[in-house]
């Protein structure tokens, strides 16, 4: 296995992008788990590679460090808007994204010709068991709603960006052990296809301190998609004002869900840097 990559990082979320037109991997699953291994490989949360699409400007596939599939991922959306503008694939500064999660489009807001931050249309957020998915009635929606993992009681709220949330408040965010109760309630049989777990802590209410527990990954520094989640179920549960900072290991992310229903994500890109992997 052989091809070249460059390394990006979204506040701290780390991936490993590889450009599809040019470079060829057999078993993406497989190489995920062996490059993002971070004593053995590469080290990254992800594996991502950037292909043509026949409905979008580009398709983009997303593989945990575990080997596992993700269906969407905010803060890779905007680590590849800059990467193939930066890169000459594209002249746009909006650009269609194709995920597994449907047509993402990030737009680019560009100063004095520099790239200030990447503004994303995160679409709608999807409310309904049925399509986070959990368990439960098809139609309802899980708001506050209390959940048991290991004789103790979380009051959850479950919002699905294209792929799961299961979003917590709390008092106090330091006092939870987020690597031990994230795998429990990610695993937990409620949620079908597993979820992401988000732990909130409302500072006021245009500010939450969140940290993540991601589906496939672990304990990362930011989660973009779980940041749009966390705005969403603190809305919905009238918590903070619809456009709060959310504060992340990494960094913040401005996160604004408006009257059309669209969420928008606006935070930043960084290359960290460029290398051909071959495989010993």
């Amino acid at each position: 296995m052989q091809f070249r990559f460059t390394k990006w990082h979204g506040l701290g979320n780390d991936f490993i992008i590889v450009n599809g037109f040019t470079e060829k991997i057999d078993d993406y699953s497989a190489a995920a788990e062996k490059v993002c291994d971070r004593h053995l490989g590469i080290g990254a949360d992800g594996l991502v590679i950037v292909l043509p699409s026949q409905t979008a400007d580009f398709e983009m596939r997303i593989f945990n460090s575990d080997g596992s599939e993700a269906e969407m991922c905010g803060n890779v959306v905007r680590c590849v808007a800059k990467y193939v503008y930066e890169n000459g694939m594209t002249a746009k500064s909006k650009i269609n994204i194709q995920t597994k999660a449907g047509i993402i489009i990030p737009e680019l807001i560009i100063e004095n010709g520099k790239i200030k931050t990447i503004k994303v249309d995160m679409g709608e957020p999807r409310l309904r068991r049925s399509e986070i998915p959990m368990e439960g009635n098809n139609n309802e929606q899980a708001i506050n709603y209390p959940l048991e993992v290991s004789n103790n009681v979380y009051n959850i709220t479950c919002v699905s960006m294209g792929n799961p949330h299961c979003v917590i408040f709390v008092e106090d965010i330091n006092a939870v052990d987020l690597s031990a109760i994230g795998p429990q309630i990610e695993k937990h049989e409620i949620f079908p296809r597993k979820t992401n777990v988000e732990f909130a802590q409302v500072l006021n209410d245009q500010a939450i301190r969140m940290r993540v527990w991601e589906r496939g990954a672990g304990v990362t520094m930011a989660c973009g998609t779980g940041a749009c989640a966390t705005l969403v179920a603190s809305v919905l549960n009238n918590k903070t004002h619809r456009q709060a900072t959310i504060e992340l290991d990494g960094g913040n992310l401005i996160i604004e869900w408006k009257e059309d229903n669209h969420v928008y994500m606006s935070g930043p890109a960084t290359e960290v840097f460029r290398g051909e992997y071959i495989s010993q």
